[in-house]
């Protein structure tokens, strides 16, 4: 595996030559019920990038992901992905679209009953007519990539949570996807794990020619793995630019939030009434 090297240190990328942007959010508003989530959110993301969605929990990270899936649709405004909407898409072209797209489910969601060889060859199985030779071939190039293939007759819970995350990224690129969503891809893992999957996810976008978003809240690697982060705070994009102008920015909610400060915009103390008066202390 090539070396890792932090994105602001990485030379700038050839521009493809399709132009338009793989993902737009045009004014998107949605949300669950009564709840809005997000309200007029614009976003736009180029091929071959790295996006970082960062935030407050609750903030509708997680939501852009499920609306890029479709597994959520917006109350107004458009997903677009590759120059097409995929809102009013009928179930075959939803799927067609779903079949261009990988995703990194938070702890990997891996089937536990299956291999590691079977959790990666599942889609393969599912959504193409390869032979099993075929399949075999691919499934190890995949396990090759994120460094498991001695592991490919493991079952899930005879692997490290680590090696679970890494299992669920080859599963995630098997079809070789044009973009690739992942979930708190760095929850719960130990440092070397941490620093192992932020690599690959960089790695592989490069070399697979990929697009990615990563939503985490680990600011050190996310920060040096993304071309772009794009806060999304109080139902909006607050922000978004590269790694270094976010670090830099003066708005006083990305301040808290990149610099882990413990009180701000985002207070420490929730609304309350008077100290005294809840415990019934006279003035």
């Amino acid at each position: 595996m090539a070396p890792f090297i932090p994105a602001r240190l990485r030379p700038a990328r050839v521009t493809p030559l399709a132009t338009a942007p793989l993902i737009e959010l045009r004014n998107v508003s949605c949300g669950y019920g009564d709840r809005v989530i997000l309200d007029g959110v614009n976003l736009k993301l180029e091929r071959g990038k790295v996006l970082a969605l960062i935030g407050t929990s609750g903030g509708g990270k997680t939501t852009v992901l499920r609306l890029l899936g479709r597994q959520l649709r917006p109350i107004s405004g458009q997903v677009l992905f590759d120059g097409q909407d995929i809102a009013p898409l009928d179930l075959a072209g939803l799927y067609a679209v779903r079949r261009r797209m990988g995703m990194l489910f938070q702890f990997g969601a891996l089937f536990t009953d299956l291999s590691v060889f079977e959790n990666v060859a599942f889609p393969l199985r599912e959504h193409t007519d390869l032979t099993e030779a075929m399949i075999r071939d691919l499934v190890l190039m995949k396990l090759n990539a994120v460094g498991l293939r001695g592991a490919r007759d493991l079952l899930p819970s005879e692997i490290s949570g680590g090696m679970a995350r890494r299992v669920a990224l080859a599963r995630a690129i098997a079809l070789d996807p044009d973009l690739v969503l992942y979930d708190e891809p760095f929850a719960g893992l130990d440092p070397i794990s941490l620093g192992i999957a932020a690599r690959l996810i960089r790695d592989l976008n490069d070399a697979l020619g990929l697009t990615s978003i990563v939503v985490s809240h680990d600011l050190h690697e996310t920060f040096g793995i993304a071309d772009e982060v794009a806060m999304i705070a109080n139902g909006r994009v607050v922000a978004q630019g590269t790694p270094d102008e976010l670090r830099r920015s003066e708005d006083p909610l990305v301040r808290q939030f990149v610099g882990a400060q413990p009180d701000g915009p985002v207070r420490f103390h929730q609304p309350a009434v008077p100290v005294a008066e809840d415990f019934g202390v006279s003035a």
